[in-house]
């Protein structure tokens, strides 16, 4: 919680983790060297390319540990669209066949609709009403040309978390390879990908309180995948272009204080925050929640994530109001921010476009306290209560 600089007297509340992350300090000390002292390029033999390429190395170890790989499976690269982009691209030719699910992240989507127009088959999986990502029916869609398999490993929008490891199995027996977009379940959930079985895993820093325009990726060791970007020799051949030393430091040191998380409470803190946010909204009327359990059975989310109807109002009105009491919140996905269609996700869960455009994701940081949450319920109902009383939305009742 922190004081407005346009209003110091208006407290401003973050809970749209998911969009992205501040750096924490420790995250900050351990860059700061490699923009001033060592800021060498990592493939020159000097001492200062030394100095670099050690920085470097360090990170990879850290992600290796991370991801419960080799150091020599461990590439770094731009972000999760380029990991996204580098497993799709890089595997899929005319006459394969591509299974993926119809929650995926634009990444991925958008991708696929690229191979589509090159000759590539590609099978799109609905989820279930809860989110769920069946494995039966990633099964079902099998075919004796199916090369890949692109599924997430949690949703961006509604925090479910798929169940990677039986579609690893599913992938193994059909002889294909598995892609898994790990880029909203870094940091929240233990990652091992020898325990998901997955030949390639995706994740981006800016979501686990690392700079933007870094990230790594896991491909495992035999694993064809070519090359997007040629000129140069770096990461094995398999990433060209000078690496940016100063944000691989600082994934690695993000990595390393997500693996400390995961073990310290910290999870469990934000976890039981969701939880009495997510209850009390829910005491409004007209209110629910997308993606936990709406098929009957429970389903498992990452810990900072909630994703909330409200009938009678417009979300993106929500937003705004929001924010301008000093909450910030999000519609869906942060790539699709000012888009007019509602969320791919929900419509997909089989919500209606009114009650899809009624719905806004609440990602929690970290570092949020109970205090950020009590200031935001204290302006929620009142917000709402608001914008149902003039809104032209007409979306049934209130039951």
């Amino acid at each position: 919680m922190v004081a407005s600089p346009a209003d110091p007297r208006l407290t401003r509340v973050y809970m749209d983790a998911n969009a992205t992350t501040p750096l924490l300090p420790e995250v900050v000390q351990a860059m700061h060297p490699y923009w001033m002292e060592h800021f060498g390029n990592a493939s020159s033999i000097h001492l200062h390319g030394q100095q670099a390429r050690r920085g470097v190395d360090q990170a990879r170890e850290i992600l290796a540990e991370f991801f419960n790989c080799h150091a020599a499976e461990v590439v770094f690269n731009s972000g999760g669209t380029e990991g996204d982009n580098s497993a799709i691209f890089g595997l899929l030719r005319r006459g394969d066949h591509f299974v993926t699910t119809a929650i995926e992240h634009s990444a991925v989507l958008q991708s696929a609709e690229k191979v589509a127009e090159r000759g590539v088959e590609v099978s799109y999986i609905a989820p279930q009403p809860s989110g769920l990502i069946e494995p039966g029916d990633v099964r079902a869609a099998l075919r004796p040309n199916t090369r890949l398999i692109s599924v997430m490993l949690a949703n961006n929008e509604t925090g479910v978390i798929q169940p990677v490891e039986e579609i690893g199995r599913i992938a193994k027996d059909a002889g294909a390879f598995f892609h898994v977009d790990g880029v909203q379940a870094a940091g929240k959930i233990p990652i091992d990908v020898r325990k998901i079985g997955c030949h390639l895993l995706s994740i981006s820093g800016h979501k686990m309180h690392a700079p933007k325009g870094v990230g790594a990726m896991f491909v495992r060791r035999g694993t064809p995948v070519e090359s997007l970007l040629v000129g140069g020799s770096h990461e094995r051949r398999r990433r060209a272009g000078t690496e940016n030393v100063a944000g691989i430091v600082g994934l690695g040191k993000a990595a390393e204080l997500a693996m400390s998380a995961l073990e310290d409470g910290t999870i469990e803190r934000v976890a039981r925050l969701r939880d009495r946010l997510e209850d009390e909204i829910l005491r409004l009327p007209g209110a629910g929640v997308n993606g936990a359990g709406a098929d009957g059975r429970p389903v498992a989310r990452v810990a900072n994530t909630t994703n909330i109807w409200f009938n009678n109002l417009e979300g993106e009105a929500l937003v705004i109001a929001l924010d301008l009491k000093g909450v910030a919140v999000s519609g869906g996905s942060a790539c699709h921010s000012g888009a007019t269609e509602p969320s791919h996700v929900l419509m997909a869960m089989g919500l209606d476009k009114t009650r899809a455009r009624a719905s806004l994701r609440f990602s929690l940081l970290k570092t949020t306290t109970d205090a950020d949450v009590d200031h935001v319920l204290s302006v929620v109902p009142a917000a709402v209560k608001q914008l149902r009383a003039v809104s032209p939305v007409e979306a049934g009742t209130l039951g």
